[in-house]
């Protein structure tokens, strides 16, 4: 069964926000390698590895990961709302492999995913619906987290079973790496947020453009440096891609979740979908990464990355 992975950041602050035209030129280089490094692969089953941020899931319920038999979009930052072309046979196949194989997995027939999901069919398919996909909700923000450990069983549950669908499956993972963007958290929270982050209140449009801005806004002081956000940390980031180069998949066992935090900013535990898609892909035997791109990009509150990589 031919296998392939890409890993590709996403940032709320793309298009919105943007860095010197230099960069943005390597960006779209690097995408653009992608792009035609999955038209070459042709795959026909995307597997979706993301986070959410407190769009779809909320403290009322929440899973460490969550697997979607259906799947809508809510359009935030610009993205597009509707649908995702779910394929829901193969989505549920791929649950009870996973089930079968010892994973305590969540599934949701109605998920509700946001820019982390949205982003990367758009900027690699042209769309949310342009290719058939199984969405796989990882929790990289709301704490408590789970040991590393647990990705990687996830993802290599996952692996093991997309070999029996017999069908060419690219693992995606979106997120990551370094950055520590503005996310509300539950512990000391006020009253009002609190509710929301539990309750999973749907914004207004009014107060969904008033949250944008405030992202948007801290953005820009973070690029000024007047921010006490946790910088990038171009070091962390390299040490991750590189072991994921190497199919080091078990050093990240070693990784705790303070550790993560405290290095690369609160949202760095967005890389647990870097995690899950690449140990999905060693699942299936060994590979080789084909290409990788870094920049830390202030602009973006992120270190951006993206690789890709197939099975040898």
């Amino acid at each position: 069964m031919p296998v392939a992975a890409v890993g590709l950041s996403h940032s709320p602050l793309i298009g919105m926000n943007d860095p010197d035209p230099e960069v943005l030129a390597r960006v779209d280089q690097a995408v653009d390698a992608a792009r035609t490094f999955i038209r070459a692969f042709d795959p026909d089953l995307v597997v979706l590895y993301a986070p959410d941020h407190y769009n779809g899931f909320f403290y009322k319920e929440m899973p460490p990961f969550c697997l979607a038999t259906e799947a809508h979009a809510v359009g935030d930052f610009g993205t597009a709302a509707g649908p995702l072309s779910v394929d829901t046979a193969a989505a549920k196949a791929l649950a009870q492999g996973a089930l079968d194989r010892g994973i305590d997995l969540t599934v949701s027939a109605r998920m509700t995913v946001d820019h982390g999901f949205a982003q990367p069919l758009e900027v690699l398919f042209g769309g949310i619906d342009q290719v058939p996909v199984v969405p796989v909700f990882v929790n990289g923000v709301a704490t408590p987290l789970g040991p590393v450990s647990r990705i990687r069983a996830l993802g290599t549950a996952l692996g093991q079973a997309s070999v029996d669908l017999d069908r060419r499956v690219l693992f995606l993972a979106s997120g990551g790496l370094s950055h520590d963007p503005p996310v509300p958290v539950l512990d000391g929270a006020p009253p009002r947020v609190a509710d929301a982050l539990i309750e999973g209140h749907s914004p207004t449009p009014e107060q969904r453009a008033k949250g944008e801005q405030r992202v948007v806004q801290a953005g820009r002081d973070y690029a000024t440096g007047s921010t006490a956000m946790i910088p990038i940390n171009p070091a962390w980031d390299n040490r991750l891609l590189d072991h994921l180069e190497r199919g080091e998949l078990a050093e990240f066992d070693s990784w705790t979740v303070d550790g993560m935090a405290k290095e690369a900013g609160g949202s760095a535990h967005e890389v647990r979908t870097w995690i899950a898609a690449f140990t999905s892909l060693a699942a299936t035997g060994p590979y080789e990464m084909v290409s990788r791109f870094y920049e830390a990009i202030p602009a973006w509150i992120a270190g951006f990355a993206l690789a890709t990589a197939q099975g040898r």
